[in-house]
């Protein structure tokens, strides 16, 4: 049952979309950012229903909801600033935001790559899920896990492909862990009917290993 607060925030969440949406409406936007709203409305749209359909628990859902609508959030301000999304600040600030990072614990290597907006809110939200399920259930949760993670692009072919891997590691057996459900379809289902990308998910004896391969063009 839905309490009154709940009901409450709720409310609010529909009543900003329906802002947004005559925001959108307004003949005089530029065609950029009726285009940039429209995506991001989408976006919260499918976030708000999936995150719907995984939990039964109202608290459970609110607080699931807010951390993914902050992931966005945070990474839209940066792209309203600076007009793209550098990929190594996106790492770092999901990061900070749930724990300090530490240069044993948490390892960031690979090259400067600025990506356009639409690009950056939505692997900002699959880094959110590997990084939440890192915290709950994998390797950063305890006190002897670690995380690697490495970026390189391929500019070989017609068009340039990046290759990002997130491998967790832990001296605890952790085997397949809370990656199920939401984050799952984020990681394999929406970031490749949104982006073209090709996802692998391997739960190894040491920790998740997330391999994620999408053109840049």
């Amino acid at each position: 049952m839905v309490d009154g607060a709940s009901a409450t925030r709720i409310a609010q969440l529909v009543a900003d979309n329906y802002r947004l949406r005559q925001l959108l409406d307004q003949h005089d936007a530029p065609n950029k950012l009726r285009h940039r709203l429209r995506s991001t409305v989408a976006l919260l749209r499918m976030v708000i229903r999936k995150s719907a359909e995984s939990r039964t628990d109202i608290d459970a859902y609110m607080g699931l909801l807010e951390d993914r609508l902050d992931a966005i959030v945070r990474v839209q301000s940066i792209a309203d600033e600076q007009g793209i999304i550098e990929l190594q600040k996106l790492l770092t600030d999901e990061l900070l935001h749930y724990r300090p990072l530490d240069g044993v614990r948490v390892l960031l290597s690979g090259p400067e790559l600025a990506l356009q907006p639409r690009m950056g809110q939505l692997l900002a939200l699959a880094l959110h899920e590997l990084t939440v399920n890192a915290v709950e259930h994998g390797s950063l949760g305890g006190s002897t896990g670690r995380v690697e993670i490495n970026w390189r692009v391929d500019e070989t072919g017609r068009t340039p492909t990046l290759t990002f891997l997130w491998k967790e590691y832990d001296e605890v057996a952790v085997g397949k862990s809370g990656a199920d459900g939401f984050g799952t379809e984020v990681l394999t289902r929406l970031l490749a009917y949104e982006l073209g990308a090709t996802t692998q998910l391997d739960f190894e004896s040491d920790g998740l290993r997330c391999t994620i391969q999408l053109p840049l063009g």
